[in-house]
């Protein structure tokens, strides 16, 4: 079907400017910050829900902020392929991590709309409202409710302004006692495949536009809290003090060092909070937050363990309390192999050597895992670099990876199936 393949540069342009448009709703600061059930959740969903409309699918907003676009096969209700990545970010991060993965499904979805092309299966594309998790420090909210694994008890967890995420969901339209409803039977749905920028350099060192990604590592996020003693910063002698911020810091490098003696370990403190905040004043309340990472369960729970005995140990030491809270656990989660096969088929279609490595970061491919096989295909981004403002692609990769993803989709066949 090389003759009915939308040309790479052309198509490329046309997704670009939809990420660009996407990127313009953004709270103020550098790089993109887009938090779920905010203003700018709204104004990027509406952009994305008209582009699903546009693309021949019938689109709505679920109960827990997803954007659901359906374009149907050649008879209404068939099991359907599901697509999709999430419309959130990180605090100044990037505008391809996560977008391209919405807007590339909808790019291909379009190509068989223009030519009325029906497949054996329906096709679903999904902007998850929430994946990364900033607001309330939970993550993977949109497909963890499609999976039926949605975690009720979060409902009541607060935002930095003291709102729970239940209020959030209700301000912003959205009605938290029907997400139970939104999980998915595991009949209907073929498989989750998403699209990704790889947020790492492996691709572009070896000089490849796609790679085929064979499992997403197992991830845990702690919230540890530690309570000192303030006290006068020139009164109280150092052997008497109960710093909580000298504790934490011990405790953020046992954080590096116990990651670092790990296989493919990798351990992370991102935030950071101490008060009173005073120059002159010992601070007595310490808060940290901690990723940990291992495509081994085994090895990424022995290191939270050790990393809990760890914490204890120090904080008895220095005459400081320790609270630790895991506020996400996530189980490695494999590509499966017939999916990796024919996605790699399509690689090599766009003349791309099938280059399979692994993912260090989480998708909602790790939810979706728990009711149907999951793939990816990464996309290369300049210097390895994500999460960050100077996050780039370009518009011909871009073009490449809907190419692919239209091949991939076209000849996409269930374990079990043949052609005809």
């Amino acid at each position: 079907m090389a003759e009915d393949m939308p040309d790479a540069d052309v198509i490329g342009a046309h997704m670009m400017a939809r990420l660009d448009a996407l990127a313009a709703h953004s709270e103020p600061g550098e790089g993109l910050t887009r938090r779920f059930a905010s203003a700018e959740h709204r104004a990027a969903s509406a952009l994305i829900l008209g582009w699903m409309s546009d693309a021949g699918m019938a689109a709505h907003m679920d109960a827990v902020g997803n954007c659901v676009g359906r374009y149907e096969g050649l008879e209404p209700g068939l099991p359907a392929l599901i697509m999709g990545s999430h419309q959130d970010s990180v605090r100044n991060g990037g505008r391809y991590d996560g977008m391209l993965g919405i807007v590339t499904p909808i790019a291909c979805v379009a190509a068989l709309n223009k030519r009325t092309e029906r497949l054996p299966f329906a096709i679903e594309v999904l902007a998850f409202g929430d994946e990364e998790g900033v607001r309330f420090q939970s993550s993977l909210l949109g497909s963890r409710a499609l999976a039926g694994a949605f975690d009720f008890e979060a409902l009541e967890r607060v935002d930095e302004d003291g709102i729970t995420m239940r209020g959030a969901m209700q301000g912003f339209g959205l009605d938290p006692e029907a997400i139970g409803g939104l999980a998915r039977k595991p009949e209907h749905v073929l498989a989750f495949v998403e699209v990704h920028i790889e947020q790492g350099p492996v691709l572009e060192a070896e000089g490849l536009a796609l790679g085929v990604v064979t499992g997403i590592s197992g991830a845990d996020r702690l919230e540890v809290t530690l309570g000192g003693m303030a006290g006068h910063a020139g009164t109280v002698p150092m052997g008497q003090r109960s710093d909580a911020l000298a504790a934490a810091a011990e405790c953020i490098l046992a954080v590096e060092a116990q990651a670092a003696a790990g296989d493919n370990t990798v351990g992370t403190v991102g935030m950071i909070a101490a008060r009173p905040g005073a120059v002159n004043v010992i601070p007595g309340w310490v808060s940290f937050s901690v990723d940990l990472r291992s495509p081994d369960d085994a090895v990424r729970q022995g290191l939270v363990d050790n990393l809990r005995r760890e914490f204890t140990a120090i904080c008895a030491r220095r005459g400081v309390t320790v609270e630790i809270e895991n506020s996400h656990e996530g189980e490695a989660a494999a590509c499966a192999p017939w999916l990796i096969e024919q996605i790699s088929a399509a690689v090599a279609e766009e003349g791309i050597t099938p280059r399979r490595l692994p993912s260090g970061a989480g998708h909602d491919g790790m939810a979706m895992d728990a009711i149907t096989d999951i793939g990816m295909l990464f996309v290369r981004c300049q210097g390895g670099i994500s999460h960050n403002p100077d996050e780039a692609i370009t518009a011909a990769d871009a073009g490449t990876a809907a190419r692919a993803l239209l091949r991939f989709i076209r000849a996409f066949q269930p374990p079990g199936e043949t052609s005809t």
